[in-house]
């Protein structure tokens, strides 16, 4: 697939870097020891600390620490055994200190790559520029009361990760590959719950457009998008907007711009400021983070399983395509659920089942694999009665979403509905010659040369057993007695 876009005057290439705010699964802040739930009302989790008040100093959270350097090894990147936290400068409402505690010469991980998924089983490799840890500032609240703005601190000194990429993006498809196959490292290793609705994971897209291969264009960053789809409709959005500025002679301008879902367009929110806008400089409070060689090779031997490595070793064990794997391994959750599906049985046909009618079933119920009423062994002993003759495909998917529906065992339904396929070898010879008997003109017909006439019988056999007729069995008694004449 071309990641060209045809402008009136010629071929043009978006180039992408994303920065993605990812907020680390802990119990306490970055620097105290005020809780983190969400959901909590406002100003309810607020220390000394996250106001900002007077003689308070920070006290740096060990598993924040712990849980970027999880993720920096989950991103085959650098461990930096020395970092240092600075001072961001500048002046938001919701942020008490008039300065963010952030990490910029010296982060706490470097280079690392992600391998993204695209079409066709194409796979892309993206460059993660860094990694580094962060405070979040707190929320305005706008809505509250008629002319007023009030401010809640439960965010403020909410620890982030911020995931930073190299530009090495070329459209609005392959960026939502990357947030996707990121969100999913994130929850395999338990860093970040990727939940996007609730702000635990927001993209900052930086993009800019240019001649195919040519020299870098200006770019404009898009803040605060949440969720995939609205990023997706910004990228396409501003770079149709920055190729008809260029095409009719003007400049773009560097600027932050904000994305409005309701009206699908991009706005300017400010100027961008550049990192001596900041006025960076070590946090006099804090030293330099060190860490051991020894402490980083701990937890490398403690990451689970990664989705890259997986798909490879469902590709490799099971035959599976691309395709199926990528989807499969997409959620943890999920990769284990098919995988007790798969144990001592066809992993092809569990695949199918997986990806077919259970997400088929979940997509239409909006739930997820893990509150699934079907689980996995259910699945497994549904494909087993299949494998054994006891039911045939056909009547497999009614009793699934039976099973879907009520919770019970494939073994219940069946004996209860009376199901089980017939297998009975005189049943399906009376049967077949009562079809044949009942039609003797198309019997002749396929005997002249018409076999796709075996579809037909089979439809009239089947319906009349009311799909319980073994169908390999049936097939292999029509063609003996349609070919042989008896």
């Amino acid at each position: 697939m071309s990641d060209i876009l045809k402008g009136r005057t010629g071929d043009w290439e978006m180039v992408i870097g994303l920065e993605v705010h990812a907020q680390v699964i802990v119990q306490a802040k970055l620097f105290s020891g005020a809780a983190t739930a969400f959901g909590a009302d406002p100003n309810e989790q607020v220390s000394f600390i996250d106001a900002a008040m007077p003689g308070m100093l920070p006290v740096l959270n060990e598993a924040c620490v712990e849980q970027a350097v999880r993720t920096g090894l989950a991103l085959n990147a650098e461990i930096k055994l020395e970092s240092i936290f600075a001072r961001k400068n500048y002046f938001y409402p919701d942020m008490p200190q008039g300065y963010q505690i952030s990490q910029y010469e010296e982060p706490i991980v470097g280079e690392g790559e992600i391998v993204i998924d695209l079409p066709d089983e194409e796979t892309r490799t993206i460059g993660i520029e860094r990694l580094h840890l962060e405070q979040d500032a707190g929320k305005s609240l706008h809505d509250r009361y008629p002319g007023k703005t009030y401010i809640d601190l439960n965010r403020s000194g909410v620890t982030l990760m911020e995931i930073v990429s190299k530009p090495d993006m070329r459209s609005a498809e392959q960026a939502a590959a990357y947030v996707t196959k990121l969100r999913a490292i994130l929850r395999y290793i338990g860093s970040c719950d990727g939940n996007m609705q609730e702000g635990s994971l927001r993209v900052d897209a930086n993009l800019s457009v240019r001649r195919p291969e040519g020299s870098l264009g200006t770019r404009c960053e898009i803040k605060n998008l949440n969720s995939i789809r609205f990023m997706r409709q910004a990228i396409d959005y501003e770079a149709a907007r920055q190729i008809e500025i260029l095409e009719e002679g003007g400049e773009i301008e560097q600027e932050t711009r904000l994305f409005d879902s309701g009206r699908g367009e991009t706005r300017s929110m400010r100027s961008k400021e550049d990192a001596h806008d900041y006025r960076y400089f070590p946090d006099p409070d804090l030293l330099p983070l060190r860490l051991e060689q020894s402490y980083v090779d701990e937890l490398r031997v403690s990451l689970p399983e990664l989705p890259e490595a997986k798909k490879q070793r469902f590709m490799e064990s099971f035959g599976l395509s691309a395709y199926d794997a990528s989807v499969l391994v997409a959620e943890r959750e999920t990769a284990e659920y098919f995988e007790t599906v798969a144990e001592g049985r066809d992993p092809k046909l569990a695949a199918n089942w997986v990806i077919s009618e259970l997400f088929g079933n979940l997509n239409k119920a909006e739930i997820s694999v893990a509150e699934s009423p079907v689980t996995a062994l259910a699945l497994g002993g549904l494909i087993d009665l299949i494998a054994d003759g006891t039911i045939s495909g056909r009547i497999a998917k009614d009793v699934f979403s039976d099973m879907f529906e009520t919770g019970k065992s494939a073994v219940d339904i069946v004996e209860h509905k009376g199901l089980k396929q017939v297998s009975d070898t005189e049943a399906l010879e009376a049967a077949v010659a009562e079809v044949m008997d009942s039609n003797p003109g198309r019997v002749a017909d396929y005997r002249g040369g018409n076999q796709k006439l075996i579809s037909w019988f089979m439809g009239q056999i089947m319906k009349a057993s009311g799909g319980k007729a073994n169908p390999q069995m049936v097939n292999q008694l029509l063609r003996e007695k349609l070919d042989t004449g008896d």
